[in-house]
């Protein structure tokens, strides 16, 4: 039997590369936002199981002065208006706006951004999955005694090829956030 199935879980995810499709420059406007296939159906099957699903994104543009806040906000706006069309639910988004060099607790790979969802949606660590394309995404997960899982969407071929052995043993690897739900809502 699947030791996951039937257990609520927190499930927190990146967004780039893992809902939607990775650019070479920053998601600027609402048509920028293009849903991975199966990932927003993916969404919504997690939350009809009763899983708690957020969503952890780094998001320098708008430090950086490209990207408003209300503009982000439209971007996300779309992404949950995509979502709740195929019968999901609105999720929480929780961004850094920082920059890499702006020395943030929350800028991933710190954990401070997880650890205000784990304050906001308190479940045993056991319980709160960690989903991302690339390591920077996993480092606060194992940082903070979380289950890691990486997809190979996005950037996550390039990141499977960069982990350690240690991190390998510490991540459960899917070849999209579609596996993921599926290994999680069906028993084996």
């Amino acid at each position: 039997m699947n030791p996951h199935f039937g257990q609520p879980r927190l499930i927190i995810l990146d967004r780039d590369g893992v809902l939607n499709e990775n650019r070479p420059d920053y998601v600027l406007r609402p048509e920028d936002w293009i849903p991975i296939p199966g990932s927003l159906e993916a969404v919504a099957r997690l939350q009809a199981h009763g899983h708690t699903v957020v969503v952890a994104t780094n998001q320098s543009a708008v430090g950086r002065g490209l990207l408003a806040p209300s503009a982000l906000e439209t971007v996300h706006a779309r992404m949950r208006a995509l979502l709740e069309s195929v019968g999901g639910s609105a999720v929480d988004v929780y961004i850094c706006p920082h920059g890499p060099s702006d020395g943030c607790d929350c800028r991933k790979p710190a954990p401070g951004l997880y650890r205000r969802i784990l304050a906001e949606h308190p479940h045993t660590l056991e319980r709160v999955d960690v989903i991302g394309d690339a390591r920077r995404d996993l480092v606060p997960a194992w940082t903070l005694g979380l289950s890691a899982h990486l997809v190979r969407s996005g950037l996550g071929r390039l990141a499977e090829n960069e982990l350690s052995d240690n991190e390998r043993h510490r991540t459960t690897v899917h070849n999209s956030l579609a596996d993921y739900a599926l290994r999680v809502t069906e028993p084996l």
